[in-house]
C-alpha cells in the first residue's frame, strides 16, 4: 500500500492537546472554577435580552437590501401621500388597517347575511377603545372616513342589493368614478351583463391614520371585539396590520416551557447511556455535568453577544436545543476515548491520552460547525444572520467548556475511579465480591473491574456489538452491494424531491397554529387569490407627455406590461383620465404650456391624481400609473417579468407594490442558499484536508456533506417544507452535522493500525459506532420536544434536524464505512 499522509498540522495539534489534557488532569479544580466564574459573569448579558429582541418581520425575514426596499424608498421620496386624500393603492407600505372576511357556503349577499355584515360593520365603527372610536382615527377622503365601496353602493341597506345593479369586476357610478371590486367580493355568480347575483365571500377594510399609538389601541380593541362576535349565517375571519407581528412574537413564549423538559430528557438520556452495572466505572455524574457544561456554554455565549448589543431574533430561541445535542456528542467522544485508556495509569496520563485521541475529532466537528454558521452570516436575511452568529458562538463556547470544565470533571471522576470509590457514596468498594456475600451486595457495593489484558475498562456491550457483529456484517461483499443500492435509491428520491422544492415563506407560518390570523390567511387564499396586487408603475424622470410621438412610445412600453399573462389592465392612470378630461372639455394639450396649464386645472378638480404626479419647478419630475394583476401562478415569475419589462423600456420605469417586500425573498433565497452551502462545503473540504491525515478520506467527508444536504433538501420538499429563511437555517445546520458523523469515522479509519481496509472499518465502528449512535440520539432528544410546538418555526427545526441526524447517522455508520473500504490504497502509518 502507498501511504498518503498529511499530518504536518494534525500531529502538532494532537501533541498540544496531549499537553493540555495532562495539565487539566493535574489541576482540575482550576478548570472547574474558572469556566463557572466566566459563565456567571457573561450571563449578566441576559439583563439586556428584552431590549435586544428584534422580531420585526420585514427586517428579519425579508432580504436586508432587497430590490423592493430600494423601490419603496424611491416611491416614498418621489410621491408624497396626501392624508386628506387617502388611497389604498397608493400606499407605500401595508398601511394601518383592520380587515374582516365574511364567507358563506350559499350567498353572503342575501338580505339575512348582509344584515349580519352591516351589524358587525356598525359595531366596529361604534366601539370605544380607550375613549377612541373609528371616526376619531380613520383615514379620510375629502373629510370623510375611507369607507367600504360595496356598502357605499348599497347605501348600507341590505334590501338595496336587488335594486342596484352591481357589476363585476368593475362597478362604475360615473365615467371617472369606478371601483374595482375584485378584492372585496369573491366566488361570484354573475349574469350575461356582468351583474352580480350572489357571492360566497365579502371583505371589509378599515384603514386608519398612520398614528402608531392610537392606532394600535384601536386595532387591539378591534381584535377583542371580533374575537367575541357571534354570527349565524356567515363565518368571520379577521386580521389587522399589527396582528402578524403580535402573533409572531408569541412563538418564543410558546417554547419557553420546553427548555426544562429538554434538559431533563438530555440529562436522563446521558445518564442512561453512561450507566454501567459497575459501581466504580459508572459515569452518572460525568454525564450530568456534560449536559451542565453545554448549558454553561449557551449562557456564556449568549450573554457575551447580548453584552455586545447583537440583536436577538426569535430564530435564535431554537439554537439551545441544537447546541445541547452538539455538546453531548463531543462529551460522548471524550468519554469513549477515556474508556480506552489504561486504568492503571495516573489521571494526568489518562487525560493526556484522552485528549490526544479525542482532540482532532471534536476539533474538526467544532471548526466545521462554527465556520458553517459564521460563513452563513453573509446571508441577506436578518433572522438567518442572528441565528448563525448566536449558534456559531455557542458551538465555539461549547468546545471550550468541553475541553476545560468537562475535561476537569472527567479528571475528578478519574481520581474517584483510581481510588475505586463508589459513584454515589464515594466510599471505597472492593473490586470483586467475597465468598458468601449476597447478590444485592455484589450489585450495589462492588466495582472497579477492568480488562487485565489490555488495561482498559471493560468493553461496553454496544461497542462489543459494533466490533463483533455489525462491523463484520457491514464489510461482507453482499452487504456492501446492498448498501450501494440503498444509497442509489436514497439519491434518486432526493433528486426527485429537489425538483419539487418550492421557495418562499408562507406568512401564516410565522404565527402559532391556533392563531386567529391562520383562519384569515386561509380565507384570503380560498376566496381572494385570483386578483393580485395593484402594482405601481412609475416613470422616473421628466417626460414630454405633450409630444404625441413620445407619448405613443411610452404607451407602447405600457402595452408590453399589458401583454404579460398576469396583467389585466392599467387600473388607474392619471394620463388616461387627463386625456379624457381634455377631450371632453376641448382642451389643447399638444404643447408644453397647454399641457401643464390644463394639467394643473385637472388636478384641482381631481386631487387624488395629484399624488401620482411629481411636479418640481414646474416640470413633471416623475409620474405613475397602476397595473392590476390577476391569476398569478408564481410570485417570483411575476416579479422578475415586471422588472425585466421595465428594464427593457427605453424610458426609466420602476415597478413596486408593498407585497414586493415579501416577494423579494423568492428572487434571492435559492441563489443565496446554493452560494452559502457551496462556500461552506469548500471550507469544510479545506479543514478536512488539513486535519484528516489522508486526502482521499477528506474528500469522502466533503462528499458526505453534499450527499446529506441533497437528501435533506429533497426529503424536505417531499414533507411540504418550503425553502425559506427558516429552512435555510436548518440547511446550514446540515453542513455541520453531516461533517460530525463522517469526520469521526473517517479520522478513526485512517488512524487505525490495522492493515486490511475491512478490519480498519470494523475497528473504526468498534471505537466510534456507539458514540455516534449516542450523539445522534442525544441530538434527537434535544429537539424532540419541538415536535409538540404550536409554532411552524420550531416544528420545522425538529423536522429538518431529524432528517439531518438520520441521514448523517446512516452516512456515518453505513455509507461512508462501505465507501472507505474502496480507499485501501491510502492509510496513515
Amino acid at each position: 500500500m502507498v501511504s498518503c499522509i498529511t499530518d504536518c498540522i494534525e500531529k502538532p495539534i494532537r501533541l498540544c492537546f496531549e499537553s493540555l489534557g495532562k495539565f487539566v488532569g493535574l489541576h482540575p479544580w482550576w478548570f472547574v472554577t474558572l469556566p463557572l466564574v466566566m459563565s456567571a459573569a457573561l450571563g449578566g448579558g441576559f439583563y439586556f435580552l428584552q431590549d435586544l429582541k428584534s422580531n420585526n418581520i420585514v427586517e428579519q425575514f425579508t432580504p436586508k437590501n432587497g430590490h423592493a426596499k430600494v423601490e419603496r424608498r424611491f416611491f416614498q421620496e418621489t410621491f408624497q401621500q396626501n392624508d386628506t386624500q387617502f388611497s389604498v393603492q397608493r400606499l407605500n407600505t401595508d398601511g394601518v388597517f383592520a380587515s374582516v372576511i365574511f364567507s358563506s357556503r350559499t350567498n353572503v349577499l342575501n338580505a339575512g347575511a348582509l344584515d349580519e355584515i352591516l351589524r358587525i360593520d356598525g359595531d366596529v365603527k361604534e366601539f370605544v377603545a380607550n375613549q377612541i372610536t373609528y371616526s376619531d382615527i380613520c383615514a379620510t377622503v375629502n373629510g370623510r372616513c375611507y369607507s367600504n365601496a360595496l356598502l357605499d353602493v348599497l347605501s348600507y341597506n341590505a334590501s338595496n342589493f336587488h335594486l342596484v345593479n352591481v357589476t363585476f369586476p368593475v362597478h362604475c357610478q360615473s365615467e371617472i368614478n369606478c371601483i374595482h371590486l375584485g378584492n372585496y367580493i369573491s366566488e361570484l355568480d354573475v349574469d350575461d351583463n356582468g351583474i352580480v347575483k350572489s357571492a360566497k365571500a365579502l371583505r371589509l377594510l378599515y384603514y386608519l391614520q398612520d398614528n402608531s399609538t392610537l392606532g394600535e389601541m384601536w386595532l387591539q380593541g378591534f381584535v377583542n371585539l371580533l374575537s367575541n362576535v357571534t354570527t349565524s349565517l356567515t363565518e368571520v375571519a379577521f386580521f389587522t396590520s399589527i396582528s402578524r407581528q403580535q402573533e409572531f412574537e408569541k412563538s418564543t413564549a410558546s417554547v419557553t416551557y420546553l427548555f426544562a423538559i429538554t434538559y431533563f430528557l438530555a440529562i436522563s438520556f446521558s445518564i442512561i447511556s453512561c450507566l454501567r452495572f459497575d459501581n466504580v466505572r459508572s459515569k452518572v455524574w460525568v454525564a450530568s455535568l456534560g449536559v451542565f457544561s453545554t448549558a454553561q456554554a449557551v449562557l456564556a455565549s449568549f450573554g457575551l453577544l447580548l453584552l455586545m448589543n447583537v440583536p436577538f431574533v426569535i430564530t435564535v430561541a431554537s439554537s439551545p436545543f441544537l447546541i445541547l445535542g452538539i455538546g453531548i456528542d463531543d462529551m460522548f467522544i471524550m468519554i469513549s476515548s477515556w474508556q480506552r485508556t489504561n486504568v492503571q495509569d495516573s489521571v494526568p496520563e489518562r487525560m493526556a491520552c484522552t485528549y490526544r485521541e479525542a482532540a482532532i475529532s471534536i476539533t474538526i466537528t467544532t471548526l466545521t460547525d462554527v465556520l458553517a454558521f459564521y460563513i452563513s452570516y453573509s446571508n441577506p436575511f436578518g433572522s438567518v444572520q442572528s441565528f448563525c452568529l448566536y449558534a456559531g458562538t455557542a458551538v465555539f463556547f461549547c468546545y471550550i467548556f468541553n475541553i476545560t470544565f468537562f475535561g476537569a470533571c472527567l479528571a475528578l471522576n478519574g481520581r474517584r475511579e483510581g481510588e475505586n470509590r463508589h459513584w454515589l457514596t464515594c466510599m471505597k468498594v472492593p473490586e470483586e465480591s467475597q465468598t458468601g456475600q449476597s447478590k444485592a451486595y455484589t450489585v450495589c457495593c462492588v466495582g472497579g473491574a477492568y480488562n487485565h489484558t489490555t488495561g482498559t475498562e471493560e468493553e461496553h456491550p454496544m461497542m462489543l456489538f459494533f466490533r463483533k457483529y455489525y462491523g463484520p456484517f457491514l464489510t461482507r461483499i453482499w452487504t456492501k452491494a446492498f448498501v450501494i443500492v440503498l444509497y442509489l435509491i436514497y439519491i434518486a428520491i432526493s433528486v426527485y424531491g429537489c425538483l419539487r422544492l418550492k421557495e418562499g415563506i408562507d406568512l401564516k407560518n410565522l404565527a402559532l397554529d391556533e392563531s386567529y390570523i391562520v383562519q384569515y390567511y386561509e380565507a384570503e387564499k380560498t376566496y381572494f387569490k385570483y386578483y393580485g396586487p395593484n402594482v405601481m408603475l412609475a416613470v422616473n424622470g421628466t417626460f414630454p407627455f405633450w409630444e404625441e410621438n413620445e407619448r405613443h412610445e411610452l404607451e407602447s412600453c405600457f402595452a408590453r406590461f399589458k401583454e404579460l399573462d398576469f396583467v389585466m389592465n392599467l387600473s388607474t392612470s392619471w394620463l388616461d383620465s387627463f386625456e379624457k378630461y381634455a377631450k371632453q372639455n376641448g382642451k389643447n394639450i399638444s404643447s408644453e404650456a397647454g399641457f401643464k396649464t390644463h394639467l394643473d386645472q385637472f388636478l384641482q378638480h381631481h386631487p387624488m391624481f395629484r399624488q401620482d404626479v411629481n411636479i418640481t419647478n414646474a416640470d413633471i419630475a416623475a409620474s405613475r400609473v397602476f397595473l392590476q394583476t390577476f391569476n398569478i401562478s408564481s410570485e417570483k415569475t411575476m416579479l422578475n417579468l415586471l422588472r425585466k419589462t421595465a428594464e427593457n423600456c427605453q424610458w426609466p420605469l420602476v415597478v413596486y407594490h408593498p407585497a414586493f417586500i415579501y416577494y423579494d425573498q423568492y428572487t434571492v433565497i435559492g441563489h443565496n442558499t446554493i452560494q452559502t452551502i457551496s462556500v461552506a462545503t469548500a471550507v469544510m473540504l479545506v479543514i478536512s484536508l488539513v486535519l484528516i491525515p489522508n486526502p482521499l478520506c477528506a474528500l469522502w467527508v466533503t462528499f458526505a456533506i453534499a450527499s446529506v444536504i441533497l437528501g435533506v433538501t429533497g426529503f424536505m420538499a417531499l414533507l411540504n417544507v418550503n425553502l425559506d429563511s427558516i429552512s435555510m437555517i436548518n440547511l446550514v445546520i446540515s453542513i455541520g452535522f453531516s461533517v460530525d458523523f463522517s469526520a469521526h469515522i473517517s479520522y478513526t479509519f485512517v488512524s487505525s493500525k490495522k492493515s486490511d481496509v475491512n478490519e480498519r472499518v470494523v475497528d473504526a465502528l468498534a471505537h466510534l459506532g456507539f458514540p455516534i449512535l449516542q450523539g445522534a440520539l442525544s441530538t434527537i432528544v434535544g429537539v424532540v420536544v419541538l415536535s409538540a410546538s404550536a409554532s411552524y418555526i420550531f416544528r420545522t427545526l425538529f423536522t429538518i434536524v431529524s432528517l439531518v441526524i438520520m441521514f448523517g447517522f446512516f452516512h456515518g455508520i453505513a455509507f461512508i464505512p462501505v465507501f472507505l473500504t474502496f480507499s485501501g490504497f491510502c492509510h496513515k502509518l
